[in-house]
């Protein structure tokens, strides 16, 4: 098992994440597919706008109350 701390993944970003954002693309998964980036606070709201501006956000859970269902997708 890792020890690794979840990181951020905005480009380059090595900070620790907070926060899960639950994305899927409609062309390319089934509705209840979820994939997952992870976010410091600084990204949260770049990454966030990032994903809704083109339909994809469906979700931001605090990393700490994330179920971890979707983790293997990201």
């Amino acid at each position: 098992m890792s020890e690794e701390k979840p990181i951020c993944s905005a480009k380059g970003c090595r900070a620790d994440a907070v926060w899960v954002l639950a994305w899927n693309n409609p062309k390319l998964h089934t509705p209840e597919r979820r994939k997952t980036w992870l976010a410091c606070e600084e990204h949260r709201e770049h990454l966030s706008q990032f994903l809704g501006v083109r339909g994809f956000l469906k979700d931001v859970v605090a990393f700490a109350d994330w179920d971890g269902e979707s983790a293997a997708d990201r």
